[in-house]
């Protein structure tokens, strides 16, 4: 038999784990049996176990792609001249996260929910997480540096504390949407302001 190209062998992975994303969002992580992901592929057994040899491996794969698209996000922002101001940074991660809910056969937000609650119990979830989630609010502070040297931020601004304060924004955002109503970029952009306001010395 011959032996497939490392383009197949990625493409069919992602078919695998795609297919297990679906599973994941009607089901849930742990109503989800790896007979349903691969029923969900079309694919053979043997071909599903080349790829993910358990259910565990299916769940950390998935929690790092959800944070990987955090990641890059961020990656992206950094990499953009001019920089991106916080009021222009703000609708960029909201227009992400609306992205993320639009698939028609899972919403990544709802994934990010499920992985959150698996890092509270499975060690390398949440070491991967820790991990992952530190370097994402690195960026962050990295963005929120550049702001303050061009301007943005008053000159005795924390960055680390602008960047923990977005950062935080993000789960809320993605709970809100599965349990109350979407946050609008305006309601965002008014509350920020209104509360800065109230803050100030």
């Amino acid at each position: 038999m011959p032996r497939l190209s490392e383009e197949t062998r990625a493409k069919r992975r992602d078919h695998v784990l795609t297919s297990a994303w679906t599973c994941f969002a009607e089901k849930g992580f742990h109503a989800t049996s790896m007979d349903d992901v691969i029923a969900a592929t079309g694919m053979s057994s043997s071909a599903v176990y080349r790829h993910f040899r358990s259910k565990d491996e299916l769940i950390k794969a998935s929690a790092e792609s959800g944070i990987g698209l955090v990641r890059d996000t961020f990656v992206r922002l950094l990499a953009q001249r001019p920089t991106p101001t916080p009021a222009q940074t703000l609708a960029i991660l909201v227009d992400e996260l609306h992205a993320r809910t639009e698939h028609p056969r899972y919403d990544m937000t709802s994934l990010a929910v499920q992985a959150w609650a698996e890092a509270l119990g499975n060690p390398q979830v949440r070491d991967l997480s820790r991990e992952q989630y530190t370097r994402a609010r690195q960026r962050l502070t990295e963005l929120a540096e550049r702001w303050k040297a061009e301007g943005h931020l008053n000159p005795d601004a924390d960055p680390a504390a602008a960047a923990s304060v977005l950062f935080a924004l993000m789960p809320g955002l993605i709970v809100s949407h599965h349990l109350i109503t979407d946050v609008t970029l305006k309601e965002l952009t008014d509350g920020l302001t209104a509360l800065g306001t109230a803050l100030s010395p």
